[in-house]
């Protein structure tokens, strides 16, 4: 069920979390699926909730930065120089953990995902639960993140205890993820943060290979963030030879989606921080419609861009 996020129920959620229930939360990315991250009861019934293997590991979300070295143990200044810098924000750091983080969260890796998020009901929701809320993307494992609370109703309405009411996700697209536990940084996730704001701070940083079968962060398996409904990459929607019962994914350009039975534009004035803030929502009203296929256009994978086209490719048939 989906609640106002009140005072009054923002403090029955925290009382949810802290009895080892589940509640979905907004966050600037996409809504985040929160169980206390200190109980390993409750971390698992997040996997089961989900349908989500034991084996892809899940971010900690906190509500202030006193609780990382709590949580984790921090050798390296550059940690707290990214957390100055994009804390709270769309910037998931891995860490050494200690061992108050039980394995489950981590999936058996001695490191953590780590996040603060911008969004103040999500803050106040983790600094009065536990203060350490584990948290992945409030969809069944593999489908489409929600950026709005009918779409966690829609999906685990049954599964969960409540749905705060957020809104849409500002962001739109998961957060970055930034190991940060080698000499040379490397991103694991293209996501809200681009990689020109890291190095602008941290110097070069490498990107991970999109494709992977053992992750070591979120969201970094082959197939991921999928419609059910078979989804193609094209470079150009209007050169589809067969448009009848099928939808398109376009990027700005309206015309490229004539003659499809339906369309969505992620951004008609070419912005891709509009077209990162639309991708998931289209996707939903695209998978909903009862098209047969989808055509999902090429973007420029340019700041923003490349953790939109990321999550295409993930989504799409390989």
């Amino acid at each position: 069920m989906i609640f106002s996020s009140s005072e009054e129920n923002i403090k029955k959620a925290a009382e949810v979390i802290l009895a080892g229930g589940l509640v979905a939360f907004p966050t600037e990315t996409v809504y985040g699926l929160g169980g206390n991250a200190l109980d390993a009861e409750a971390v698992a019934r997040i996997f089961e909730a989900k349908k989500r293997p034991s084996f892809d590991p899940l971010i900690t979300h906190i509500g202030n930065l006193a609780k990382l070295d709590e949580l984790a143990d921090i050798r390296d200044s550059r940690i707290y120089d990214l957390a100055e810098k994009f804390w709270p924000g769309a910037l998931t750091l891995i860490v050494p953990k200690r061992e108050i983080i039980p394995s489950l969260v981590t999936s058996g890796l001695d490191t953590m995902a780590v996040r603060m998020p911008d969004h103040p009901i999500a803050l106040e929701l983790i600094r009065q639960s536990s203060g350490a809320v584990a948290a992945p993307s409030a969809n069944s494992f593999g489908y489409l993140s929600p950026t709005e609370a009918s779409h966690v109703e829609e999906d685990l309405g049954s599964r969960i205890d409540m749905v705060l009411e957020g809104g849409s996700c500002r962001v739109g697209v998961e957060s970055t993820v930034l190991d940060l536990t080698r000499e040379t940084p490397i991103i694991l996730r293209p996501g809200g943060l681009t990689r020109q704001e890291i190095e602008a701070v941290l110097g070069p940083v490498d990107q991970f290979n999109r494709t992977t079968t053992s992750p070591t962060a979120p969201g970094q398996l082959e197939m991921h963030y999928s419609p059910r409904t078979p989804l193609h990459i094209v470079d150009d929607p209007s050169l589809v030879p067969d448009k009848a019962g099928a939808a398109a994914l376009i990027y700005s350009d309206p015309s490229r989606g004539e003659g499809f039975a339906f369309s969505e534009v992620l951004t008609p004035g070419g912005n891709p921080v509009e077209a990162a803030s639309r991708l998931f929502s289209a996707l939903h009203t695209l998978d909903q419609s009862g098209a047969e296929c989808i055509y999902a256009e090429r973007i420029p994978e340019e700041g923003i861009g490349r953790a939109v086209m990321d999550r295409i490719y993930k989504a799409s048939e390989k």
